[in-house]
């Protein structure tokens, strides 16, 4: 009888792992199914049209070729803030200034 019941919790023991692999392995496969429920329908291409686009950046040489042009000094830097560009700039005299630059177009915006 003790041999029995031996057998018995060992074979108990040893299914309880496959079913919660099992479990695991269904839940899985209901989140997959959830999202492509999401996805809207509709024609080939859409997502394409409606996709965010990244705009052009500028190039940081341009930018500071932007700040150089008809202003006396030198440039001490550029730094990326966010989605502009800041130059840090030296003016004849000690000034530092720092001047702000748009990240997508490069037009400068003006000193702080």
């Amino acid at each position: 009888m003790m041999r029995i019941r031996a057998l018995l919790l060992a074979g108990l023991i040893a299914l309880v792992p496959l079913t919660d692999a099992a479990a695991q392995s269904r839940g899985r496969d209901r989140d997959r199914d959830d999202d492509r429920r999401e996805q809207p329908r509709g024609y080939p291409g859409q997502g394409l049209r409606d996709a965010p686009r990244s705009a052009p950046r500028a190039d940081p040489g341009d930018i500071a070729r932007r700040v150089q042009s008809g202003r006396p000094g030198r440039m001490l830097g550029v730094q990326q803030r966010g989605g502009d560009y800041v130059v840090r700039w030296e003016y004849p005299g000690g000034r530092v200034s720092d001047i702000q630059v748009d990240g997508q177009s490069g037009r400068v915006r003006g000193d702080d």
